[in-house]
């Protein structure tokens, strides 16, 4: 079993930052690919971006060159930097991490840009 602790996520201003971090605990010794995905109201839950332990990492077109994911191994921590936020960046956001056959999901962090 893995346990996923979020946090950093809020409210900003359109053009705004946000970091959002996500903590695995438990059996992480055979994690091999951790990302986020979002969901807003009314749509599907959609990739933001992933990283596998090799470091190699994918983004959705809509959050390319904005969006920075990386994760610290040693803390099995993934984070997720957010800059140039607009109002279609409002989101809960799942952190998820796939150990073997299965993916563990956090239990989601709202981001909400407005101004």
């Amino acid at each position: 079993q893995v346990q996923l602790v979020e946090s950093g996520g809020g409210l900003v201003q359109p053009g705004g930052s946000l970091r959002l971090s996500c903590a695995a605990t438990g059996s992480t010794d055979s994690i091999y690919r951790m990302g986020w995905n979002r969901q807003a109201p009314g749509k599907q839950r959609e990739l933001v971006a992933l990283i596998t332990i090799a470091g190699n990492t994918n983004y959705a077109d809509s959050v390319k060159g904005r969006f920075t994911i990386s994760r610290d191994n040693a803390k099995n921590t993934v984070y997720l930097q957010m800059n140039n936020l607009s109002p279609e960046d409002t989101a809960v956001y799942y952190c998820y991490v796939m150990v073997r056959l299965t993916t563990y999901w956090g239990q989601g962090t709202q981001v909400t840009v407005s101004s």
